[in-house]
């Protein structure tokens, strides 16, 4: 449903062209919503068929410490009767190769997917992107951008009307046997050692650096070390870290998120980022961090470990992860458009 707006989008302009009987508009008012945006997510996943959940803190450590968005303007939730049944975020980041991208995302919950609604808040958020850009320099390609699995064919359908694309597609893998690990020691030079407090902001830098290479990277701000320090799921004694004297070489940081796991009654832990720095590459030194990983979410009592990759990454990461015994379950992409185009 196209619905025309003025130049400033308004919430109260859109609900009155809907006109759907109850049907309200607003932008999140901070903590009193957290749950009801976790709510709608966690309800538009079991409608796609997604088997991830997220918490209201989790949903409030994305807020914290953003500086490309304005919640009281860039967020968007629809109630019916008072009730929440979607919610949308928009932000945006410049790439360090040049290009503007201006991120949305909108969660519906299923029963409410054929009234207009979903369609007229993809809109919104265009909208408001344009609107963020036209206050941006015009000195470099600038896109529209969001996310779908494979799964999320709905979703899908909206982009595709709206002239999105995809234009990178990334595995969800997983590898399901814990038990018959490959030995695999670490390069010759290298240790792991404990990670301690005052290594955080090292581990960090060193992850991020390691990223440069990868498609789509732009500059870490200090609003996503603090994000990364408060996470729920934040958990160092999980992670490999190899060293090099005083020098981080490379990184594995894994997770277990219990909610999740209690919700789907299962015991899977994550490898959330496996990064190896220019100077250390081609020597084994990712495959041994994967190797530590696994064995030491196994101790912990996970039966699965699940990673997402690039399926076009510059350094291999994909062979990689075969080689190891790892197994795509689940296909996703990114999605764009020019911003100029509606």
């Amino acid at each position: 449903m196209e619905v025309e707006m003025t130049e400033e989008p308004r919430m109260d302009e859109l609900t009155a062209r809907l006109g759907i009987p109850g049907l309200t508009f607003r932008p999140a008012r901070g903590e009193e919503d957290y749950a009801a945006i976790a709510s709608v997510i966690n309800r538009s996943n079991e409608a796609d068929g997604l088997d991830y959940t997220v918490t209201a803190e989790q949903i409030a450590n994305r807020f914290a410490h953003r500086t490309d968005f304005d919640p009281r303007r860039d967020t968007m939730l629809a109630e019916v009767g008072g009730r929440v049944i979607a919610c949308g975020q928009v932000g945006w980041h410049r790439e360090t190769g040049g290009a503007w991208i201006y991120r949305l995302y909108v969660s519906m919950v299923a029963e409410w997917r054929t009234a207009g609604i979903w369609e007229a808040m993809l809109e919104y958020c265009e909208h408001r992107l344009r609107q963020i850009g036209a206050g941006h320099q015009a000195d470099g390609p600038r896109f529209l951008s969001t996310y779908a699995d494979d799964l999320q064919r709905e979703w899908i359908a909206l982009l595709r009307g709206r002239g999105y694309e995809p234009v990178r597609y990334f595995y969800e893998m997983v590898r399901d046997r814990l038990e018959d690990l490959p030995p695999t020691p670490l390069p010759p030079g290298l240790e792991i050692r404990p990670v301690r407090p005052e290594h955080y902001r090292a581990i960090w830098e060193a992850n991020q650096e390691a990223f440069r290479d990868h498609w789509g990277y732009s500059e870490p701000k200090e609003g996503g070390f603090q994000r990364w320090l408060a996470h729920p799921n934040f958990a160092p004694d999980l992670w490999q870290v190899a060293w090099d004297g005083d020098e981080v070489a490379g990184v594995a940081i894994n997770i277990i998120d219990e909610h999740e796991n209690a919700a789907y009654n299962r015991r899977r832990g994550y490898v959330d980022d496996l990064s190896v720095r220019r100077p250390w590459r081609g020597r084994g030194l990712g495959r041994a961090l994967l190797v530590l990983s696994l064995a030491r979410l196994r101790d912990r009592g996970m039966t699965e470990v699940v990673l997402d990759v690039d399926t076009e990454n510059p350094t291999g990461a994909l062979r990689l992860y075969e080689s190891v015994g790892f197994q795509p379950m689940r296909r996703s992409a990114v999605w764009r458009k020019p911003l100029a185009e509606k």
